[in-house]
């Protein structure tokens, strides 16, 4: 059975696994579902429309799936899906779908630090991690493995690719491409090179990365040319494949590179 604080308030119509644990002064709403083994702490709160998998732990005054900030918005029904395993610490917020059936979706493994935020119809993958008061604006994509340091801030519609790693204080309205580091406003400095070694990338998958971005982002090539370079004349592995056809489907475009040399990151 799961354990409610007396001081909690749970709608009836609440589903609760067992072993889910609610905090004094917590607020769950209707049309709810939390998994197994979930701890939503003191004074935070679960709105409408949200599902919860297994083992998350929601920290004080965070606020989960409440209404989206869009003057647009009427009302509509729509969702916050959230999978296994996220920590959600104090204050932070992530907004459901902004229309009918609209879904706000984060995946498993994510940690969102203290005073983040995840706005309407975001899709957020797995294994990421966002630092203190870093900001996702409506319709952004993340992938796995990311990183978003503290204070910065994500356009709507952006995507960001898997293992990128945005620097403390940065911001984006465009694409930032799988691997690589962004730092200041809309820059690619380098490829991720520590965050890759963290996650096993062995040295010739790192080289081939470093290549492909070098050709990318200090050739002088323009982006199309650079591109079909890649093609025609590196060694095309599976990760240079995704980081190529990441930017091919950008329809926002994607980050440009500094007239500097490449930190080597290692």
């Amino acid at each position: 059975m799961p354990k409610i604080h007396p001081t909690a308030t749970v709608d009836p119509s609440a589903r609760l696994a067992a072993g889910v644990e609610i905090g004094p002064h917590a607020f769950v709403d209707a049309d709810v579902t939390i998994g197994e083994g979930t701890v939503v702490m003191h004074g935070a709160h679960v709105a409408q429309g949200t599902t919860l998998g297994r083992g998350n732990r929601i920290f004080p005054c965070a606020v989960i799936g409440q209404a989206p900030q869009d003057i647009g918005y009427r009302g509509e029904r729509a969702f916050t899906v959230i999978g296994d395993n996220n920590v959600m610490r104090e204050g932070f917020t992530v907004n459901r779908g902004h229309r009918l059936d609209h879904v706000t979706r984060i995946g498993n493994n994510n940690y969102f630090m203290a005073n983040s935020h995840v706005a309407h119809d975001c899709q957020i993958g797995d294994f990421n991690v966002f630092a203190n008061g870093s900001l996702m604006a409506g319709h952004v994509q993340i992938g796995n493995r990311a990183i978003l340091s503290g204070n910065v801030l994500v356009h709507q519609f952006v995507r960001i690719g898997s293992f990128a790693l945005m620097r403390g204080g940065s911001r984006i309205s465009k694409d930032l491409p799988p691997f690589c580091i962004c730092d200041g406003g809309n820059w690619a400095r380098a490829i991720n090179v520590i965050g890759l070694k963290r996650n096993q990338f062995d040295t010739a998958r790192i080289r081939a990365l470093r290549e492909a971005f070098k050709t990318i982002f200090r050739s002088g090539m323009k982006l199309a040319a650079a591109l079909e370079h890649i093609q025609n004349h590196l060694q095309v592995t599976e990760d240079v494949r995704y980081l190529v056809d990441f930017i091919r489907d950008s329809k926002r475009g994607i980050v440009k590179g500094r007239d500097t040399l490449e930190i080597e990151n290692d």
